[in-house]
């Protein structure tokens, strides 16, 4: 699509952590992070529609997440504030994505919302102050933003783009929504995994220090993680969970082991995006 209108369907698609190493911690308790992001063609999608009034309504709030909270209210309030713009919105988000999930659906929303609302308010925000502006909703929301496949560093905000070869990937979602908070804060969680630069990376390198953590403290992502290793070794937990994937350069042979999922288990097949939908919108 070459125009993008308050009619349209606008993409929030999910990222997978290609590796995610705990390298340190700030004094301010943030953890340092290194990681891969990849963006896939699994996506939420939000559907705007103009107001007179300046006010940002949410059609249809999330059960038990009140709108006032709501990253997509908090995102669009953000660039009203930041602009000074005195337009509104009403926000339609259906959501494909799990909740506590690993695959930043709500950071891939508030995203996808400032991306829009700049371009359809036409506040003119430059995409590198939008990426500095999106921190203050989250540490994964800035990469949405930024808009390429890359090697990010720092709380996640710092990145070095990366070309990654067409995969088509299998994951499963355990229905289980873990929280960050409780992953980062354990007292087991390794935080010292020795730093490596974006240059010396290859794809099939690293692990997730986070999934041990996860995987003892959520049964049914370690029953699932196992599960998809039978097939494919190298699969593992995305973000802080419950999400587990397993990417193959065949698609064919991500349709095989799909195919083999139990019924007791929830999974789906995504192709990796070479960009995220948005990245050349201004």
């Amino acid at each position: 699509m070459n125009s993008w209108t308050w009619d349209s369907d606008w993409p929030a698609p999910a990222k997978l952590n290609l590796f995610l190493h705990v390298v340190g911690r700030r004094s301010d308790g943030y953890h340092l992070l290194q990681t891969v992001f990849r963006f896939i063609d699994r996506a939420d999608t939000l559907r705007f529609a103009p107001r007179d009034d300046g006010q940002i309504v949410l059609a249809s709030p999330l059960p038990g997440v009140p709108a006032e909270t709501d990253l997509t209210v908090r995102a669009a309030r953000l660039l009203q504030e930041f602009t000074g713009c005195r337009q509104g919105a009403t926000i339609f988000l259906e959501k494909h994505l799990p909740m506590g999930g690993g695959l930043g659906g709500g950071s891939s929303d508030a995203a996808t919302v400032l991306l829009a609302l700049n371009h359809l308010w036409q506040t003119g925000v430059a995409r590198q102050a939008l990426e500095k502006l999106s921190l203050q909703l989250g540490a994964d929301v800035p990469v949405f933003i930024h808009g390429h496949n890359t090697f990010a560093e720092g709380v996640g905000e710092r990145f070095s783009d990366v070309e990654l070869a067409p995969a088509s990937y299998v994951v499963l979602n355990p229905a289980v929504n873990v929280p960050t908070a409780a992953i980062f804060g354990a007292a087991e969680l390794c935080r010292d995994t020795p730093a490596i630069t974006p240059e010396s990376w290859c794809h099939g390198q690293g692990h997730n220090d986070l999934e041990s953590v996860a995987c003892t403290r959520f049964p049914s992502v370690a029953e699932h993680l196992a599960w998809l290793r039978q097939y494919a070794p190298e699969a593992m937990m995305t973000g802080s969970g419950a999400c587990v994937f397993a990417g193959f350069a065949c698609r064919a042979n991500a349709e095989a082991v799909l195919a083999k999922l139990p019924a007791s288990m929830n999974g789906w097949l995504a192709e990796g995006l070479p960009e995220h939908p948005l990245a050349k919108i201004s």
